[in-house]
């Protein structure tokens, strides 16, 4: 699995995926170059933060003229894995899962999901826009046959742990986690966890905050 050229801190990590799209998106003034301090204003960010994490993967940056547009995307395509894909295995062949196997724009972010597995027998050999659905049983075999390292756990939380622990005795080393638990695992795995219930609940807690605000005003 490719591991990044530098390390970076986790917060810096999670903002450079905004910066790669607002470079990918044509800008409103075409130009050969593009400034820190234009990436901050767009996407509302201090300029100090935006020129250190550009500086923690970029060593092109030029004082007054700011960054190749171009070179800025390659350079940070490459350190997040961008340019290099990734396989992935799927468990939960549900309604989220068969959402994300149909979902076209994970290539272009390094990810490529090769099938998705699931226990129900009637699942097993359909497909999902070109995707194989297959039995539990072989995964452990497409794992280590192609050497899969990232899996993806769609599956109802009561039967997340218990996947975790196969997709991990599969040889995989890091888990992107759809189900609303907490997964123990050994030292050396890495879990992603995208928790709905939070971000509900921080969606909930910044409408009562603007709505209080505005209540106050009037």
């Amino acid at each position: 699995m490719k591991m990044p050229d530098r390390c970076v801190s986790k917060q810096t990590l999670q903002r450079l995926p905004a910066y790669l799209n607002f470079l990918r998106t044509p800008p409103s003034e075409p130009g050969k170059y593009v400034s820190a301090t234009a990436i901050a204003e767009a996407l509302r960010l201090n300029d100090v933060v935006v020129r250190k994490d550009l500086a923690a993967v970029s060593s092109l940056g030029r004082p007054k003229v700011g960054y190749v547009r171009l070179e800025l995307m390659k350079e940070l395509e490459k350190f997040l894995g961008y340019d290099n894909s990734q396989d992935a295995v799927l468990v939960g062949a549900g309604k989220l899962g068969q959402a994300l196997l149909s979902y076209s724009g994970f290539p272009q972010y390094g990810l490529n999901i090769l099938a998705g597995f699931d226990a129900d027998p009637r699942l097993a050999e359909t497909q999902v826009a070109g995707k194989k659905i297959l039995s539990m049983e072989k995964l452990p075999d497409l794992c280590r046959r192609v050497g899969v390292h990232i899996g993806i756990i769609t599956v109802p939380g009561a039967y997340a742990q218990e996947v975790c622990d196969q997709l991990i005795d599969s040889g995989i080393l890091a888990v992107w986690n759809f189900a609303n638990v907490h997964l123990r695992v050994p030292e050396g795995i890495l879990v992603q966890n995208e928790n709905m219930a939070v971000s509900l609940a921080l969606l909930s807690n910044h409408l009562k905050e603007v709505f209080s605000t505005k209540g106050n005003a009037d």
